[in-house]
């Protein structure tokens, strides 16, 4: 009976997934696009089903590990991880890439599979597998820009996790526990374990990783990229450092910078990528600030973010894929042939601008106010004037210089099917999301006290944009807006991908002139050593030269003189 109860155990869906996608390589590219439409649709069911509780617990090792823990808070990124992988899986239907199809179900398995472990060892065990699979989405693009990109993706996501064991382990040493729940700050494995969610969340110094490696990955890649990396770093900060003060200033600081880097940036999916990280800092404010209403609004925010960055991604996608470029210099106009993508574009940008009636105005909110009634003020402020600025350069940006800009002549196909299906999906879900809140708040991890279609929220959103829309029109018509331009923007990457490698390569130079003058000096060294060996030692020198025996005998017996007189003296 022990047996049968232990086999009708729930196992945790990020490992249904995982299993899932290990199958993909051996069935046909037909068969493929449909069981992966299916594995993500059946494990979505499944994990509505789960009972509530801790299960799936086993001792290795002498550690006690739990591969399932089943909360709302699990329950609600665990969601919305499953309904972008189905959406994702939708948008690749073309692709005919098994190593892209198998990664993404891996990848996306393993975010899952993370967001419901309850002990840290697991979760550093996973948080290494989104890596590892991840960066196939990135070299999957054959470019060598995309496997330059994907390596140095790859060193920083692994060395989160050095990051993260080396954490883990001061942490059990300090503690004797594993569990993963609130860690907070005030040792040195808690500020170690926040230096590696603060990487994959892409902190102010460590996010060029993002806008690095997203915009170098494939099409569908990018897509399945932008759902899950960081978010599962938001649900961990969630998890571990809830309240935790000096997070409330570093969200403030990513909601901001970024806005300058895309507003300035002429590659459209980079310009997504600088708006990811603007509102992983809304995200990252809210589970500083740790109250109900705060962690409700960065989970929401979270489901919702999700969503409408994935269709801002695969709108931009779908006119990469048909026009071959993203950059706003060499696009405009395509709205006369692809009209359906540039609808689904104006959802998503309507979405992260939290438009009433649409997600990102549910859940942006949330954070706001939350930050106004703890009486951050400041902080308030700066959410306030990033929110006016992601409209500026991902709510207006990106769809007027992609489909309405100047006329680039180019009158491409519309996006294929699949794309316009996925992106009709996602857009209905925005849009429901920002009519109806109820059902997504119901699921949040506290209960829900908290109206947002107030007449001072919708009042003061909807001048916030009419003042932002103003001040974009003002600076087009004066001319004063950055133009969309071929160019390289410099951010802190810079450092350690030009400055390091050419002072090292600077101070090689010079360690390389000093060792060639050593060198140098010493073989002359060598050299007057052995010529003044020669002549003294050899056969002709003073010293080595051969000499005759009756000489011989007289420098003897004029040594043994003095040896005797010195004796004598001495006596």
């Amino acid at each position: 009976m022990t047996a049968i109860a232990e086999l009708a155990m729930p196992i945790s869906p990020g490992l249904i997934v995982i299993l899932g996608g290990l199958l993909v390589p051996f069935l046909t590219a037909g068969i493929a696009r449909v069981y992966v439409l299916l594995l993500s649709a059946a494990t979505l069911v499944y994990v509505l089903g789960l009972p509530s509780g801790e299960h799936a617990a086993f001792t290795f090792m002498d550690l006690d590990l739990q591969l399932l823990r089943v909360d709302k808070l699990s329950t609600i990124f665990g969601t919305i991880f499953l309904i972008a992988l189905f959406l994702g899986n939708l948008y690749a239907w073309h692709e005919r890439d098994r190593m892209q199809r198998t990664a993404a179900q891996i990848y996306a398995g393993s975010a899952i599979a993370a967001a419901y472990v309850g002990d840290l060892v697991s979760l550093f065990v996973f948080w290494e597998l989104t890596a590892i699979a991840s960066v196939f989405l990135i070299w999957a693009a054959g470019t060598d820009r995309s496997f330059r990109a994907g390596m140095r993706y790859l060193i920083i996501q692994v060395g989160s996790g050095v990051i993260l064991l080396a954490g883990v382990l001061f942490h059990v040493h300090e503690t004797g526990s594993i569990t993963f729940g609130h860690i907070g700050l005030g040792s040195i494995g808690g500020t170690l374990i926040l230096l590696a969610f603060g990487i994959k969340c892409a902190f102010p110094l460590l996010h060029n990783w993002l806008q690095d490696s997203y915009p170098e990955a494939t099409v569908t890649g990018t897509v399945i990229l932008s759902a899950f990396t960081t978010k599962l770093a938001v649900y961990a900060l969630a998890r571990s450092y809830a309240g935790t003060e000096m997070l409330i200033w570093i969200g403030a600081t990513m909601t901001a910078f970024p806005i300058f880097y895309a507003v300035i940036e002429n590659d459209l999916r980079r310009v997504l990528a600088y708006s990811l990280n603007n509102q992983l800092g809304f995200m990252v404010v809210g589970v500083g600030i740790g109250t109900e209403l705060a962690l409700n609004g960065t989970a929401a925010h979270a489901f919702s973010h999700i969503l409408y960055k994935a269709l801002l991604f695969m709108s931009i996608g779908a006119v990469l894929f048909r026009t071959g470029t993203c950059k706003g210099s060499e696009l405009g106009g395509l709205y006369k042939t692809m009209p359906w993508t540039t609808g689904f574009c104006i959802v998503g940008a309507a979405s992260i601008s939290a438009f009433p009636l649409f997600s990102g105005f549910i859940s942006k909110s949330m954070i706001l106010s939350a930050a106004g009634e703890e009486g951050h003020f400041i902080t308030w402020a700066i959410l306030l004037f990033a929110s006016a600025g992601v409209f500026h350069h991902s709510g207006i940006k990106v769809p007027f210089f992609a489909f309405f800009a100047h006329d680039s002549g180019r009158r491409p196909k519309e996006a294929p099917w699949n794309m316009l299906l996925a992106m009709a999906v996602t857009a209905g879900l925005c849009i429901g999301i920002g009519i109806w809140p109820e059902p997504l708040y119901a699921m949040l991890p506290f209960p829900v006290d908290y109206v947002p279609y107030t007449a001072v929220h919708v009042i003061t959103q909807l001048q916030l944009l009419l003042f932002a829309a103003l001040a974009f029109t003002f600076l087009m018509r004066t001319g004063l807006y950055p133009p969309e331009l071929r160019s390289t923007n410099l951010d802190i990457d810079w450092i350690y991908r030009r400055a390091l490698p050419a002072i090292i390569r600077g101070l090689g130079s010079g360690i390389g002139v000093v060792w060639d003058s050593l060198i140098g000096g010493g073989r002359m060294l060598v050299s007057a050593t052995i010529d003044g060996a020669a002549r003294n030692f050899g056969p002709y020198g003073l010293i080595g030269r051969t000499v005759r025996v009756g000489n011989g005998v007289a420098w003897v017996a004029t040594l043994l003189l003095v040896t005797l007189l010195i004796a004598y003296s001495a006596g």
